[in-house]
């Protein structure tokens, strides 16, 4: 397998750690990056630290996906380090819920914004490089609550949902180049932001997953792996949903 350059955007929170060490075991270089903040900063240092210590060494840079001012200074810095992307995930998004009654425009822009628009800044960037080098893979975290909807995410369920159309659209563009374009779903997956739900709202949700069980992380970085591998260059336009049935279509 060849060693690629592979970039996971949001690559310091709980699913973002377990696709980083994913890529890492498939041989790539990895680049995780993290909102910057004083906050995030530490939090990204203790995740580098702890993805050390399993053995995998994974490289930081701050980053804000919802300015493409940012992406750009972002690849370019990449690029003369490293060389050119390979492999992007696009994994970095929020949450900003609110029934549409008492959404405010600000929570609705910040995350079409960061989970959208997001899909656009970071991939145009690397997009015509991996056309005119005849190989790349683009992998975009969708969610559940795109397929399905979710009282409350009007904003965020229609970002997810939109990250289909970008997806199909730039697979039918990339197909001929090697370049492939797929969408990985997660469904509720055991990571600490989940557990922050009340108990009681938490057993709810995994009552209703045919499974009976939250995922894993690792779960999920297995679709990402699979789809960014070598031999996977047939699968292209589509959407892999990790759910535990909880979605079916």
């Amino acid at each position: 397998m060849s060693k690629r350059i592979a970039v996971v955007t949001g690559g310091t929170g709980g699913l973002g750690i377990a696709m980083c060490e994913a890529l890492c075991d498939q041989g790539h270089t990895v680049i995780a990056t993290y909102y910057p903040s004083p906050e995030t900063e530490a939090q990204a240092k203790e995740c580098q630290e702890s993805m050390k210590a399993w053995g995998a060494e994974v490289l930081l840079y701050p980053l804000d996906v919802s300015s493409f001012e940012s992406c750009q200074n972002f690849i370019t810095t990449v690029e003369a380090e490293h060389g050119p992307v390979d492999i992007l995930v696009n994994n970095a998004g929020i949450t900003r819920d609110a029934p549409l009654k008492r959404m405010e425009h600000q929570q609705w822009q910040d995350v079409i914004d960061t989970n959208l628009s997001s899909m656009f800044n970071m991939s145009k960037l690397v997009f015509n490089s991996m056309c005119e080098r005849g190989w790349g893979r683009i992998i975009n975290i969708s969610s559940l609550n795109g397929e399905k909807g979710q009282f409350g995410q009007a904003n965020y369920a229609a970002a997810k949902a939109g990250i289909y159309g970008f997806t199909r659209s730039i697979a039918l563009e990339g197909a001929r180049k090697g370049v492939t374009v797929n969408a990985v779903s997660p469904g509720y997956i055991d990571t600490p932001m989940v557990r922050q739900v009340p108990e009681k709202v938490l057993n709810s949700i995994v009552e209703g997953i045919p499974v009976g069980r939250l995922g894993k992380p690792v779960e999920i970085a297995r679709a990402v792996a699979f789809l960014a591998a070598e031999d996977s260059g047939f699968i292209t336009g589509t959407n892999l949903s990790v759910n535990g049935g909880q979605y079916m279509s």
